[in-house]
């Protein structure tokens, strides 16, 4: 059994975080092997869509948010890892425009290779970014489990006006993202041993913290949509978006920010094994060019930022905010209408940036 406090948590783990996560396409097909259950009145967000949570209307204006996310090490340090996994999943609430109330534990753990205390150290990061959050990590479940799994369930609450889907978004609707991209072409290069302490310091930062901002967004007039971008890549939850509201979308793929490092990685290989599942599964629908720009919009992200929908007209008033808390305030492109929702044309293609 494993003693060192030095231990590598992702030593123990086939996956990283949320590229832990199944292919859409063969998410999209287990799913259809679930009957359409009865109708429950009280239920404004449910299955039938690729919201990030689920949200049940409490009658007083108000709905209560619930939502689950786990995954394996995408770090090697424990804590670190406790403290990502719980942003991820309270993220989840804010990107619905909540407030997170209270999070309990999932907790899988190899107790014949890893030691208590090692585990004591994963769910105290846990613990600590609830803290921050403001919540009570009030209790959990845990399995002995032959791989590190860690995460949380979270219930939160939302005033039903400030409600964030991601299926409203509205043609001309501007695009922003509150965080960089590029968090699986540097964890992919950290596996392979070449990556520069500085910059994954920076994904790491950037893992660690909260989409607080989420809140306030959604008390801007204007915000028609909002999701978390994780898994599925920049370009998945995009389509989402798109699919949802009955929208194409077109990218300003030279104002998308990456974290320093990321293109020359990209250049050296580092291409995580997720970009790849992710395109094979929706690359169909995209209309981008080969190489570097695909690869990155189509890269798993672990704890990444919201994407927000706005319209032109209020699209300033995020930027403002967006300045305020130091995070990335460039368009990155913007809703386009969608005659045919049946259609099998690309839905997202690539622009330059033009005026807004």
């Amino acid at each position: 059994m494993a003693t060192s406090p030095d231990v590598k948590l992702t030593q123990y783990s086939h996956g990283a975080g949320c590229g832990c996560k199944i292919a859409p396409a063969v998410l999209s097909t287990m799913l259809k092997g679930m009957q359409e259950g009865p109708l429950h009145p009280d239920l404004l967000v449910g299955n039938n869509t690729n919201d990030d949570a689920a949200v049940v209307n409490l009658g007083d204006g108000t709905g209560i948010i619930s939502t689950t996310d786990f995954f394996m090490p995408i770090v090697d340090d424990p804590h670190t890892f406790g403290r990502i996994a719980a942003a991820n999943a309270i993220s989840d609430i804010y990107a619905m425009g909540g407030t997170p109330l209270v999070a309990i534990a999932i907790f899988g753990w190899p107790i014949d290779k890893l030691t208590e205390e090692v585990a004591g150290r994963v769910l105290e990061g846990g613990r600590s970014i609830c803290e921050e959050a403001g919540i009570p990590l009030a209790g959990g479940h845990s399995i002995d489990c032959p791989e590190p799994i860690f995460g949380l369930a979270v219930t939160g609450r939302v005033p039903l006006e400030q409600l964030q889907k991601n299926a409203a978004a509205q043609p001309g609707d501007i695009l922003f993202l509150t965080k960089p991209l590029g968090v699986g072409i540097i964890t992919t290069t950290q596996k392979r041993g070449n990556v520069d302490p500085v910059h994954l310091a920076a994904a790491v930062h950037s893992m660690q913290t909260l989409n607080s901002v989420g809140a306030e967004l959604s008390a801007i007039p204007g915000v028609h949509a909002m999701t978390d971008v994780t898994g599925f890549g920049l370009m998945g939850h995009l389509l989402e978006m798109c699919q949802g509201s009955n929208t194409k979308a077109e990218i300003y793929g030279d104002q998308v920010q990456t974290f320093e490092g990321v293109p020359q990685y990209h250049a050296l290989g580092m291409v995580p094994g997720g970009t790849h599942r992710n395109f094979s599964s929706y690359g169909h629908h995209l209309d981008l060019p080969l190489g570097y720009l695909r690869d990155l919009l189509c890269d798993p992200q672990t704890s990444g930022g919201l994407l927000v929908a706005v319209a032109p007209e209020h699209a300033p008033v995020v930027q403002r905010l967006l300045v305020e808390k130091g995070m990335p305030d460039a368009a990155i492109g913007r809703m386009l209408d969608n005659k045919d929702s049946q259609s099998r044309e690309s839905i997202v293609s690539y622009q330059k940036r033009r005026d807004c």
